[in-house]
């Protein structure tokens, strides 16, 4: 069975307390997996030296004892778990089973495929910035940045794939008498997590509780340029309209690049043969 999104985020707040919390589930909570999954460097990956000013190793940054090889597979394991991915979608989702072909699709769109396969191959060598993939539902947005997710995963890096509806109504959920998880901790370990997917913006409700809380997380991460995927099949000017202060965050050139998708949809084995098409319209009447 796969796990829902409230399951992991709450494994993701494990040290997180409540007032509603019974002995027993606070037990469980410190039993649990810990929040970080390196207690040394806090999943930095690094660790500096604690020595004076003047030391040859003052400022020096170290691979942390968690980087080593013979540790990979275990933190690689747990990483997947904490991931929001289903083990199939990572496993079946990959960058080399994108099929920047396309389904059905003419020049333009498969033009569009490959441009943003590049720029998924290139993000996941080098997260810097924040990857923008727009384009109509079942264009393969899903499929790149599972993608993304699986290589930094499989590199031993923490990232987290969160559906955009379901992430905003488990934080919603917090708010409820009978939670044992504080919403203040959930909330920054989704703002603060190295790498972060959002999954369908736009799908949402609009309402002002959800437009605000969306916002909050946008500008955290703009704020700090943490690595982030956005997808949606909204335009700019509809994202605009929709959610113009997150629209003006995914404006900024310097952090965001945006990639446009054109193609048809994987998922509908009925679409038109583009060429067989044309080739119709210009027949002679």
């Amino acid at each position: 069975m796969v796990e829902s999104l409230g399951d992991i985020l709450k494994r993701m707040t494990t040290n997180a307390t409540s007032k509603n919390t019974s002995p027993e589930e606070d037990k469980f909570q410190v039993n649990s997996e810990p929040t970080s999954l390196c207690a040394i460097c806090g999943d930095l990956g690094w660790v500096r030296h604690k020595v004076p000013v003047h030391h040859p190793d003052f400022g020096e940054v170290y691979a942390c004892k968690c980087q080593k090889p013979e540790n990979l597979p275990q933190r690689r394991q747990i990483l997947a778990e904490y991931s929001g991915l289903p083990s199939d979608m990572m496993e079946r989702m990959t960058l080399d089973a994108f099929d920047p072909a396309g389904n059905a699709a003419d020049q333009e769109d498969r033009f569009s495929l490959e441009h943003a396969l590049t720029a998924a191959k290139a993000f996941v060598r080098y997260p810097d910035g924040w990857l923008l993939l727009a384009g109509p539902h079942g264009c393969g947005k899903t499929h790149l940045s599972a993608a993304i997710i699986g290589d930094r995963i499989r590199a031993g890096e923490a990232a987290f794939f969160a559906f955009v509806p379901d992430l905003l109504d488990h934080l919603r959920s917090t708010f409820s008498p009978n939670s044992s998880i504080q919403y203040d901790h959930l909330f920054e370990q989704v703002k603060s997590i190295p790498m972060l997917v959002l999954d369908d913006l736009g799908a949402e409700s609009g309402t002002p509780w959800a437009q605000e809380k969306l916002y909050q997380l946008i500008v955290h991460r703009h704020n700090r340029r943490l690595p982030t995927v956005i997808n949606t099949y909204l335009p700019m000017v509809e994202l605009e309209h929709a959610h113009p202060r997150v629209a003006s965050r995914l404006k900024d050139t310097a952090l965001v690049n945006w990639i446009p998708i054109s193609a048809p949809d994987f998922r509908d084995s009925m679409a038109p043969n583009p060429h067989i098409a044309k080739n119709i319209q210009r027949k002679p009447i």
